[in-house]
């Protein structure tokens, strides 16, 4: 992997980690355009590593909050019902469950035919689809209508644990490439009635502990075959950078905007995959393992 490589994999790390459009499809289609070598799991285990940092930093006020809620909640079982920092502490807990043992046995299946370009095409524009709908869902409760009142939506502070599943179960299904971790997490938070801002910070916070052991199970295959540390680690900085802006930017945007943006734009990538995979320009699995 060239230095220039690793520079443009780890941008599009960065860009793609925490909006709505699947990060592992625009790794993908990545490398699938540019006709470059896989750079294989590892590296991109590895990369997240850089983006979740990223997590950490923005967040390190709620997390350093939450974690020391949690640890204190183990000598109190009161605060794991009473205590929201607690409870939130345990329900990340929970809700990455799923996409631990799910990931164990579809291993095989997420390495090889859910990486077909036909099927990322279909999730999506399917996901897309759900998330506009969720979206709509929100702006309705938010704004009312001509015969309806307006609705409040759920905090944070109101999740439990058949919440913390049903996240949980969503962030699992971004295994699928096209999906988005982010984006179904977020879709299913709407439709549980959280709030936009809400849906996404737990979105992040979910997914710290299932992307964080991802990447250092990975580690010890990283720097293997032509994918040397040097760039890997190049890569890593470059997501962490990125990635941390576009979480700054994110997290103000939803607070005045919807989510359609991403929605046109998944769609729409869904609609240019089927055409160019239905004309032959590119293979179903071209760069198959990419991401």
């Amino acid at each position: 992997m060239t230095w220039f490589e690793s520079f443009v994999l780890g941008l599009v790390q960065g860009l793609t980690e925490f909006l709505p459009i699947s990060s592992s499809a625009h790794l993908r289609l990545t490398a699938a355009f540019a006709d470059w070598p896989d750079p294989g799991a590892a590296f991109t285990a590895v990369t997240q590593i850089g983006t979740e940092a990223a997590v950490l930093l923005y967040f390190r006020e709620d997390i350093a909050r939450i974690v020391s809620a949690w640890f204190r909640s183990l000598s109190d079982r009161r605060l794991a019902r009473e205590d929201a920092d607690a409870r939130t502490g345990w329900l990340v807990i929970v809700g990455s469950v799923p996409i631990g043992v799910l990931g164990l046995v579809l291993k095989d299946a997420i390495e090889g035919p859910f990486r077909d370009l036909r099927l990322i095409a279909t999730t999506l524009v399917v996901m897309g689809v759900v998330l506009g709908v969720a979206d709509r869902l929100a702006a309705r409760d938010g704004t009312g209508g001509r015969h309806r009142a307006t609705r409040p939506r759920k905090e944070l502070t109101d999740l439990n644990v058949k919440d913390g599943l049903v996240f949980g179960v969503c962030q699992a299904m971004a295994l699928v490439p096209g999906v988005s971790r982010s984006g179904a997490t977020i879709s299913g938070g709407l439709f549980l009635g959280y709030t936009r801002e809400a849906a996404a910070r737990y979105s992040f916070l979910l997914a710290v502990p299932a992307v964080l052991a991802s990447g250092l199970f990975e580690l010890k295959d990283a720097g293997e075959g032509h994918t040397a540390w040097g760039p890997t680690v190049f890569a890593t900085v470059i997501a962490f950078v990125v990635g941390y802006a576009v979480i700054a930017w994110f997290m103000r945007f939803i607070t005045t905007k919807s989510f359609m943006p991403f929605v046109i734009y998944r769609i729409l990538l869904g609609l240019l995959l089927f055409a160019l995979v239905g004309a032959g320009v590119l293979s179903p699995h071209a760069g198959e393992s990419a991401g």
